[in-house]
C-alpha cells in the first residue's frame, strides 16, 4: 500500500509549507512528508522476504507509540537544537507516520494501545464479498 499513502503525505505537507519558507526548504518538507506517510509499510517487505505469518500492522512501524515518541523527540529538539530545520523535517515525517495510522485506521487494524495491549481497533469492518484465488 505504498501508493496510497504518498498522496496522503503530499498534502499534509502542502498544508504544513509556509509562504515564507524557501524553495529549497518547501521541496525538502514535502519530500520528508511523503516519506514519513509511506515509511510505515517497509514492514511488508520483511513479511513477504520473511514472516508471511504475522499481520503487518502488528509491526512497530504500525505502532502509534512509534509516531508519537518520534513526534516528541522533534518537539524537544525544536526547543533546545540550535537549528531548528532538522527539528521540524523530523515533525513532518512524525506526523505524516501518524497519518499514516489514522488513514489504516479507517477500515484497517491497528494496534492503538501496542505494546502494551494486543487489540487492534478500526473505525469501520467490511466484509468480503469474495474469497481470494476463489
Amino acid at each position: 500500500m505504498f501508493i496510497p499513502h504518498a498522496p496522503s503525505g503530499y498534502l499534509l505537507a502542502k498544508a504544513i509549507i509556509r509562504p515564507a519558507c524557501s524553495s529549497a526548504f518547501a521541496k525538502a518538507i514535502i519530500l520528508v512528508g511523503v516519506v514519513g506517510a509511506v515509511i510505515p509499510d517497509i514492514d511488508m517487505v520483511y513479511f513477504y522476504l520473511f514472516d508471511h505469518r504475522l499481520h503487518h500492522h502488528k509491526y512497530f512501524t504500525h505502532w502509534p507509540i512509534t509516531w508519537l515518541a518520534l513526534l516528541l523527540m522533534a518537539t524537544v529538539l525544536l526547543r533546545w537544537a540550535a537549528t531548528k530545520k532538522a527539528a521540524f523535517l523530523l515533525a513532518v515525517f512524525a506526523l505524516g507516520g501518524m497519518l499514516h495510522m489514522l488513514l489504516d485506521s479507517v477500515v484497517g487494524d491497528i494496534w492503538w494501545q501496542a505494546p502494551w495491549l494486543k487489540q487492534p481497533l478500526k473505525l469501520f469492518t467490511i466484509e468480503a464479498v469474495y474469497q481470494p484465488g476463489g
